[in-house]
C-alpha cells in the first residue's frame, strides 16, 4: 500500500519496484499475476525498470496475498506440537480454514480480541500456490507452488476450545499475519530444509526445521486438491512445531504492546506488534 492505494511490487537491493502501475491493467493483482503464469513478465519489467525504487519504510505491507480464495491451515503437523497437544496420530492432515479478514501483512499489528486474554502465537511456513489444479499428485505438487513466506498463525486459544470446532479461535479479525513478502519457489529448491524460529519480545519461544514435518509439503497439496480445487494465490499454512504459548508452564500469550516474531531461513523475519482490539 503506497499513499493510500494498494499495489503489488518487486522487492530489490535498490527498494520495492512497483509492478502493479505498470501491469494492474492486465494483472489487476499478485493473485491476478499469478493465476496468468507472469512471474517471468513481472522479471522483465523489474529488469526494464531500472534505478531504485521505493524503500520499504514508504509503504504498509499487506498480507502477501490479501485476497486468497482459500487459506488451509494444517494442525498438529509437527510430532512435538502433537505431543503437547496430547493429540492422537492421524493417518491424514488436520485441515481447518481461515478467511482473508482474519489476516495482516508485515509491520501491521496483529489484535487481541477484547473478549479473550488467551492470544497464542502459531509461527509457520506459507505455501502459495501458483498453477491451479485439482486431484493433484505428490510427485506433480512441486510445479503447483508459486513461492513461500512466513505466516503467525494467531490463536485465540479459548473461542478455539469452545468446542471441536477451530474456526473461530483462528478467525477472529486481524489475528493473523502474513509476509513480510513471496519467495518465489526457483530460489527455494523442491524439498530444501527451511529453518522456523518464533520469538516474543525478543526470546526464542518455537524452533524446528521443515524436514521434522509428519505430512510434506507435497502430500498437504495432494490432500487439499481432493476435496477441492487449487487455484493461484490459495495458501497452505503448513503447522506451528512446539513451545506454543498455550502449552507452557505457566501458559504465555500474547499482550497489548509485544512485539512478535516469526524467521524462516531463506525467507526473511515476519514482525508484528501485538495491540488491544
Amino acid at each position: 500500500m503506497h499513499e493510500g492505494v494498494a499495489t503489488y511490487g518487486a522487492v530489490t537491493d535498490g527498494g520495492i519496484v512497483d509492478l502493479g502501475a505498470k501491469l494492474s491493467t492486465k494483472y489487476p493483482d499478485l493473485k491476478g499475476l499469478l493465476a496468468a503464469d507472469a512471474l517471468e513478465e513481472a522479471r522483465a519489467a523489474v529488469g526494464a525498470r531500472g534505478g531504485s525504487g521505493r524503500s520499504i519504510a514508504d509503504v504498509e505491507l499487506l498480507p502477501v496475498i490479501p485476497n486468497p480464495g482459500k487459506i488451509f491451515c494444517i494442525g498438529h503437523n509437527y510430532e512435538e506440537h502433537r505431543l503437547e497437544t496430547k493429540r492422537e496420530k492421524t493417518a491424514h492432515p488436520s485441515v481447518f480454514l481461515r478467511y482473508p479478514e482474519s489476516q495482516v501483512g508485515h509491520g501491521q499489528a496483529m489484535l487481541r480480541p477484547h473478549e479473550s486474554i488467551m492470544f497464542d502465537y502459531e509461527g509457520e511456513i506459507a505455501v502459495v500456490i501458483g498453477k491451479a489444479g485439482r486431484r493433484i499428485g505428490e510427485a506433480d505438487a512441486w510445479s503447483h507452488v508459486a513461492g513461500y513466506s512466513c505466516y503467525n498463525d494467531g490463536s485465540v486459544r479459548d473461542w478455539q476450545w469452545h468446542t471441536s470446532q477451530f474456526g473461530p479461535g483462528k478467525n477472529f479479525f486481524r489475528t493473523g499475519a502474513f509476509g513480510p513478502w513471496l519467495v518465489t519457489a526457483d530460489e527455494i529448491a523442491p524439498g530444501e530444509t527451511l529453518s522456523l524460529e518464533t520469538r516474543l519480545n525478543g526470546e526464542p519461544m518455537q524452533r524446528t526445521d521443515t524436514s521434522r514435518m509428519i505430512f510434506t509439503i507435497p502430500v498437504l497439496i495432494a490432500y487439499c486438491s481432493t476435496f477441492l480445487p487449487l487455484s493461484a494465490g490459495d495458501v497452505i499454512v503448513t503447522g506451528t512445531p512446539g513451545g506454543v504459548g498455550a502449552k507452557r508452564v505457566p501458559p504465555v500469550f500474547m499482550k497489548d504492546g509485544d512485539t512478535v516474531e516469526v524467521e524462516v531461513g531463506r525467507i526473511g523475519v515476519l514482525r508484528n506488534t501485538i495491540r488491544a482490539d
